[in-house]
């Protein structure tokens, strides 16, 4: 499975807000510079952002984009399900009626497992936690 350029932009714009959470907000401009996307196409990804309830905008000269919702309770499942929709290994994964070898078939079993997989992955991942994971580990020596 190959995410698509939407999914993979568009976490790497709402990931770089996170890591604003609190401050002022962030122009289109900056996170373009930053993550290295197009405004024409960021403006576009934080539409769909928007209106997912992801971000909001704020409006004058110190204006741009924040998050809706604390980091810590938006999960990358739901942030996945905006860009790229549910997913999908297979048509017969989430569609019995699909094929009529689904009942009894090893390769339909593999591809809901890794559905599942997926899903529990991304469902268990928080902004904050990514977040979290970005900040550069400092050195500690004890002696």
């Amino acid at each position: 499975m190959k995410l698509s350029t939407r999914t993979r932009y568009g976490m790497r714009a709402i990931i770089e807000l996170a890591q604003h959470e609190g401050k002022r907000p962030l122009q289109l401009k900056v996170i373009a510079e930053r993550q290295d996307i197009s405004v024409k196409y960021l403006e576009q990804l934080m539409s769909l952002l928007r209106s997912a309830g992801f971000v909001r905008s704020v409006r004058g000269s110190k204006g741009g984009y924040v998050l809706a919702r604390p980091a810590d309770q938006i999960r990358l499942s739901e942030v996945f399900r905006c860009l790229e929709g549910p997913v999908t290994t297979a048509e017969c994964a989430d569609d019995e009626a699909y094929c009529a070898r689904s009942v009894d078939c090893a390769a339909r079993k593999v591809w809901v497992r890794v559905e599942a997989a997926i899903q529990d992955v991304l469902g268990s991942i928080s902004l904050s936690d990514l977040v979290q994971e970005a900040k550069p580990k400092t050195a500690e020596y004890h002696i």
